[in-house]
């Protein structure tokens, strides 16, 4: 992955980048400030994890959709085991997809999750037990999305190969066929 953005190409969708960020953003700077204006940690878990799972429940039902074209989810199956499904989009939407949008997306979700990872550090560091609890959750919820579209996209991937080999195969058979009948 690439540190800096895609050059000379503007966000398609500013406005779920927008919403894809600031969720990620207000949580973790609810979590980092409140110890200044808030004397209840009721109050800072509450709000913590809220604000965490708005951002889990954006990323996973819109923006992940939109910006990077891949939308994942688990079900319980008849025997009672838990199943991961995935969709993608077509491989030529795919390929069309902004690469902004989706440097956007994946970096912000990795970022956050180790910003997590940080204040847990701290908070093991300083003996909060109560505050491990909050990034506890927080990070869960990061990661979950994280593991879940990283799934996601490497099924997209296999189906991609699967699709290029079939195609290939066909054309080939194709191509020495017509070269038979010709002759």
């Amino acid at each position: 992955m690439d540190l800096n953005p895609p050059a000379g190409e503007n966000y398609a969708h500013p406005q779920i980048c927008f919403f894809h960020v600031v969720f990620k953003a207000a949580a973790l700077a609810f979590y980092m400030l409140s110890a200044f204006f808030v004397d209840s940690f009721v109050i800072i878990f509450v709000v913590t994890v809220l604000l965490s799972a708005l951002d889990f429940w954006v990323v996973k039902n819109v923006s992940g959709r939109i910006l990077v074209g891949l939308r994942w989810w688990n079900e319980m199956n008849d025997d009672g085991e838990s199943v991961w499904k995935f969709e993608c989009l077509d491989q030529e939407s795919l390929a069309r997809m902004n690469k902004k949008d989706s440097w956007l997306f994946w970096w912000t979700s990795y970022l956050t999750a180790v910003v997590w990872i940080v204040f847990g550090i701290f908070s093991l560091i300083r003996f909060q037990a109560d505050y491990i609890l909050v990034v506890g959750v927080c990070l869960i919820l990061s990661i979950a999305n994280i593991v879940g579209f990283t799934k996601c996209r490497k099924d997209a991937k296999k189906q991609l190969q699967e699709f290029a080999t079939q195609n290939l195969s066909s054309r080939l058979s194709s191509t020495i066929q017509s070269a038979f009948t010709i002759v």
